[in-house]
């Protein structure tokens, strides 16, 4: 279930950073930072499942909690 979150996540995050790469409009920066929290959140739970790397699934985590502040601020400010 998590490898399928991840994916669907990247997709998501990989979508919105070429479309504004591409088209140079960065108004969805704020839904790719979300997606790219909630991508960071999955890989940290995989993580933690896993047992192994301890320390990078707490750290996953903690980024994953900045991304979600970030768009939020994002979002507030747009």
């Amino acid at each position: 279930m998590l490898k399928i979150l991840r994916i669907a996540f990247s997709i998501i995050v990989l979508i919105l950073s070429g479309y504004g790469l591409i088209t140079e409009n960065f108004e969805l920066s704020s839904y790719m930072i979300f997606f790219l929290g909630a991508l960071m959140l999955v890989t940290g739970l995989a993580e933690l499942q896993k047992d192994r790397k301890r320390f990078w699934g707490y750290m996953s985590i903690i980024v994953s909690l900045y991304a979600f502040f970030v768009s939020i601020h994002g979002f507030l400010l747009n």
